[in-house]
């Protein structure tokens, strides 16, 4: 599971910046809004509903939050209309698959291409990111709340690949399809989630001075904090003694 464990540690220093901004919650209701205009309101029925009410109750999200979103995206309940968008960036030797949610294509577009130039990062030709990076159900729990073994022998059971321990951060993988059934398993067994996504995780990660990774860090910080941007998935692999 080379690698996976790198992410963990960006994603612990974004959901922390994400609560510190208060954005955390305003993306996820994003993505449950989406998912409900697109294939309907019912969960059951609706697959990529399941996984965003996931990856809302693995960020404790409330319920009530949830289905304040199901209903505005299904149209009970007014709410805006988003339009999904993709860019795909070089920074060096990095690469970086950008995924937003907005309101406003033209804003969005715009604001994402200036935050790229004042990194010093381009566009990149379309699927040349996309096709170094895997689809990758993520679940991260407290470490120092749960030991590694107990997180696994509930892991394996509902169908997780790995389970890793690393920075304080234990961490989970799966296969996207078996996804739903790691984090049930993980639930049923009263363990409390930190994060749970399907993430995108670089095939072949790459290795970069400390210098280039501080870098990417900055930009990947700079547009996530932008309200369109989604998610930001990159393909460096973060050194284990890297000090953000």
């Amino acid at each position: 599971m080379s690698g996976h464990s790198k992410w963990a540690k960006i994603k612990r220093a974004k959901g922390a910046a994400d609560a510190a901004r208060g954005q955390a919650f305003t993306k996820l209701i994003k993505e449950i809004s989406i998912a409900a205009r697109m294939g309907g309101g019912d969960p059951e029925g609706n697959p990529r509903l399941r996984t965003a009410i996931i990856k809302a109750r693995g960020a404790n999200m409330p319920k009530d939050n949830i289905d304040r979103a199901i209903k505005k995206g299904s149209g009970e309940l007014e709410g805006q209309t988003y339009e999904e968008l993709t860019y795909e960036a070089r920074l060096g030797e990095a690469a970086l698959l950008i995924e937003a949610l907005t309101d406003n294509r033209n804003r969005a577009a715009a604001d994402i291409r200036n935050i790229l130039t004042r990194a010093g990062a381009e566009l990149a030709k379309a699927g040349s990111v996309t096709r170094l990076l895997t689809r990758k159900g993520i679940i991260t729990l407290d470490g120092e709340k749960y030991t590694e073994d107990a997180v696994m022998e509930a892991a394996i059971e509902g169908g997780a690949e790995d389970v890793l321990e690393s920075s304080g951060v234990i961490e989970v993988s799966s296969d996207p399809a078996d996804f739903e059934s790691v984090a049930k398993a993980l639930e049923e067994k009263g363990f409390e989630t930190t994060s749970a996504e399907i993430s995108m995780i670089p095939e072949a990660p790459v290795s970069l001075p400390k210098e280039a990774v501080a870098k990417l860090l900055r930009l990947v910080e700079k547009l996530e904090e932008n309200d369109d941007v989604q998610n930001v998935y990159h393909t460096v692999e973060i050194p284990d003694d890297f000090d953000e």
